[in-house]
């Protein structure tokens, strides 16, 4: 005795729908790694020296400094630049309330985060043993550091810019 196999009949061929359809779900997955990337990206790199104006002569040499009273100005988050902080002898950044410059909203800072104090007449910052560490101008600095007008501090996620 011999079976024979049943042929069905051919459904109708929807192969190149879901090989479309397929595609185009990768896509929209890929696009969503991307922009969590993205995201993640701006949030952890330094930030970058802003250049100069051409009007704007760089002060050179230890006595240019002297008695200048500079000030920090917030370049990020957003929602928090236009605020400046004037630079005495000493002061501490972080989000205790008892720092001279207190950022309380931002969750990446220490408490007490960083110091900028004047040595000799110039300018230095230096970290106070943060989790995320104190950059200026992309580096991430282990020692205390010079600053100069223009150049930008990270503490946290907030930068600020030195200037007048």
């Amino acid at each position: 005795m011999r079976l024979d196999l049943v042929t069905l009949p051919n459904p109708v061929n929807n192969t190149p729908v879901l090989h479309v359809l397929e595609y185009g779900v990768i896509l929209l997955l890929w696009l969503f790694f991307m922009w969590v990337v993205r995201a993640v990206w701006v949030e952890v790199k330094p930030p970058r020296r802003r250049s100069r104006d051409s009007d704007d002569i760089p002060v050179t040499g230890r006595g240019a400094r002297r008695g200048k009273q500079l000030r920090l100005h917030v370049v990020r988050p957003d929602d928090q630049v236009g605020r400046a902080y004037d630079l005495g002898d000493e002061v501490t950044i972080g989000r205790a309330p008892g720092c001279g410059v207190s950022i309380g909203y931002d969750s990446y800072a220490s408490n007490l985060h960083a110091r900028v104090f004047r040595l000799d007449g110039d300018l230095w910052v230096e970290d106070l043993g943060s989790t995320n560490g104190t950059w200026v101008n992309t580096s991430r600095i282990t020692e205390r550091t010079r600053l100069d007008k223009g150049d930008l501090v990270q503490v946290g996620g907030t930068v600020f810019e030195v200037g007048k």
